[in-house]
Parts: structure tokens; C-alpha cells; sequence
């Protein structure tokens, strides 16, 4: 009776190591959408099992999750999936690799995410009150399962209307940010745009403080986004809360504080742009204090200038410490030349598409 009873043990351990090896070379696509009753997804792609002729049904799984499994023997796979295998997904393929497990969240209509404005809104810290204009993204009505990565970023009232915008010129963050979206170049994000404190915009932005122009807010300022913006976001709007989900973003002072921020709270924001930022406050003082850093801050960094009396000699300086402490162009860092730009609201319009597509490159939101 051992002796069966080995020998079945022995089989049945084979029968897992097989079931094990099996499971291990899976790779697996699971797609969030919820198409309805008498709907399904199916999938089109680059590789057998997959062609871009004719789908493979997906199969629903409860929470709307269609999935599909392949051996990874097939190797990296790009696809796209459709309803009824006749409605395509907007935006780009997605790519999957061998041997990984991917959620996407795809949308099949409606191009352009919309506007919602929240007036009023109080800073216990600041002591006053200010619009948030918050942008939420193409899908954000037609998929309700997806969560966002989400863009902080300041001077809010200059990003979407030219009515509020500085000299009636406005950034077109929405308008960049569909087309981006829709042609498969950048990831869904919602942008949250602060409005600055008017008279108060160069103390908010401002570590202490230049001899010229004072300031010296920057500490209080980052206390409401983390204190109080951040956590209503959070609350109110289906959002990615890791640091690999949030930015922060601004130009010229806002640049400067974005940097500011980032560098002293990586484990809020992993990514951080900042357009003509103004490194010049107080004689440089905060590209000094990267060029003084023993240890590399986990942030990746956008930074640009143009070549029309931008401070383009500082951002170089500020780019150099980076590069110094370890920061690698293309990967943790991008430093751009804008030729010909200034430091105005058309020139950062103009070449938006360069920072957002940097920060949230299409397929990189971390699930």
C-alpha cells in the first residue's frame, strides 16, 4: 500500500510542477471595460494566436474584466482590443510583454475629456481661497473602473481658458492633452490646475527669500497641495495615488517651485516638470543646493528654457547638477532648448506636447 501511495505522491508532485511551469509561462491581458449586455471584447494583434483581421474572444470575468491567456513561448505581443469585434479602442497598441499579466482600461467614444471647475476653494494654510480647474480625461465617464495618474500643476487660470489666462493666452493643456491621448502618444491623466494667489503668486512660489523680491512661501504653499488639495483630489476623483502616478508641474516661479517640491517629497511626486523655470531666485540658491546633494533625489525632471532672454544660462547650470549627482538625459531626465521661445504663455503652449509626453508616455501609468 506504500509503495501506490509513493508512487501516487510522486505523480501528483510531477502534475504540479507541470501546472506550475504552465501557469509561470503565461501571459495574460486583462481588459476593464464594462460594453453591456450582450457585448463582448475581443482582441486583434501581431502574433498567433492573435491577427489583425479577425479578433479572439475575450472571456468576462466578474468586475468586467475580459480576459485572455497565451503561452509566452509566443514572445512580446502588441494588440488592441474591440467591441464585437468591430469598435476599435482610441489610442496606440498596447504592448505586452512575454510572460506578464496586463490590465488596460481602454475607451471606445467620445475624444475630449472635460473641464470642472471647483470656485473657492480655502487654504487654512494660505489663509485665502482660489479656483482649482481640474481636467479629467477622455474616459473618465465612459470607463468607471479606471483610475487616473494626476498632474498637479500651478497658475492654474492660465492652462485651459484664454477669458482667465495672463494677456488672454492660454496654455491649451486640454486641448494638447486629447490629442495626445487619442493619437496613442501619452497616457490618460487628470490635471489639476491651482490657480496662484494673485498678488501673493511670488511668495507661494518661492523658497526664502531673494534680496530683490523677497518671498519665501514655497514651504507654506507645498503644505496645502499635500495637506489639503491633494487629499480632496483623492477623495473626490478616482485617482492613482502612488508617487509613480503624481507630477507636479509649472513655469518660470512655478517651475521653480515644482522643483522645489519634488526634490523634498519624492515619495508624493515622482515626476516633476518645470518650463523656463526661474532658477535665478536668490542667486541660484536652489541649483547650488543639487550641486551641494550627496544623494540622488528618486524624482525624474523635466527642464527647458527657451533662447529669447529665458534664463537659459541658469537652467544649463541647474541641468549640469543634475547630470552630476547621476540624473541621465532620456531616462530620469529631459533637458530641452526651445529655439526662438521666450518666457511667455505662447511659447509653453507651443511645446507642451514635449513635458506630458515625457511624464506620462503612452502605457506607463503603474496599476
Amino acid at each position: 500500500m506504500r509503495k501506490y501511495v509513493s508512487v501516487w505522491a510522486r505523480t501528483l508532485a510531477c502534475l504540479l510542477v507541470l501546472v506550475s511551469a504552465a501557469a509561470a509561462e503565461a501571459t495574460t491581458v486583462r481588459v476593464n471595460y464594462d460594453v453591456g449586455y450582450g457585448n463582448r471584447i475581443t482582441l486583434r494583434g501581431s502574433k498567433s494566436p492573435f491577427s489583425w483581421t479577425t479578433g479572439v474572444n475575450a472571456t468576462w470575468a466578474t468586475g468586467n474584466a475580459w480576459t485572455y491567456t497565451w503561452p509566452d513561448s509566443v514572445g512580446d505581443v502588441e494588440l488592441k482590443p474591440m467591441i464585437n469585434d468591430a469598435t476599435w479602442s482610441i489610442g496606440a497598441n498596447y504592448k505586452v510583454k512575454a510572460g506578464t499579466t496586463v490590465n488596460i482600461y481602454p475607451f471606445f467614444q467620445g475624444r475630449a475629456g472635460t473641464l470642472v471647475k471647483i470656485n473657492n476653494f480655502s487654504s487654512p494654510q494660505l489663509g485665502n481661497t482660489r479656483t482649482l480647474r481640474i481636467y479629467l480625461p477622455p474616459s473618465y465617464s465612459l470607463n468607471p473602473l479606471k483610475r487616473y495618474p494626476v498632474l498637479y500643476m500651478h497658475d492654474g487660470q492660465n492652462l485651459f481658458e484664454a477669458a482667465t489666462a495672463f494677456g488672454g493666452v492660454e496654455w491649451q493643456v486640454d486641448e494638447t492633452a486629447n490629442s495626445l491621448i487619442n493619437n496613442g502618444q501619452m497616457d490618460e491623466v487628470i490635471v489639476v490646475g491651482v490657480d496662484n494667489g494673485g498678488a501673493n503668486r511670488i511668495y507661494e512660489y518661492t523658497p526664502c527669500c531673494d534680496p530683490q523680491y523677497g518671498g519665501g512661501g514655497a514651504d507654506v504653499y507645498e503644505r496645502f497641495l499635500l495637506e489639503t488639495v491633494r487629499p480632496y483630489i483623492n477623495q473626490n476623483y478616482r485617482t492613482l495615488t502612488t508617487n509613480k502616478n503624481t507630477a507636479i508641474m509649472g513655469s518660470s516661479l512655478g517651475g521653480l517651485v515644482s522643483t522645489y517640491i519634488s526634490r523634498r517629497h519624492p515619495e508624493v511626486f515622482s515626476k516633476s516638470g518645470g518650463l523656463s523655470s526661474s532658477f535665478w531666485w536668490n542667486g541660484q540658491a536652489l541649483t547650488q543646493q543639487v550641486e551641494a546633494a550627496t544623494a540622488k533625489v528618486a524624482v525624474s525632471f523635466y527642464i527647458d528654457a527657451g533662447t529669447n532672454s529665458d534664463g537659459l544660462t541658469e537652467t544649463t547650470r541647474m541641468r549640469d547638477a543634475l547630470v552630476t549627482d547621476g540624473y541621465v538625459q532620456g531616462q530620469d531626465l529631459y533637458s530641452y532648448v526651445a529655439q526662438g521661445a521666450g518666457h511667455n504663455e505662447a511659447s509653453w503652449a507651443a511645446r507642451l506636447s514635449i513635458p506630458l509626453t515625457y511624464l506620462f508616455p503612452w502605457q506607463s501609468t503603474v496599476y
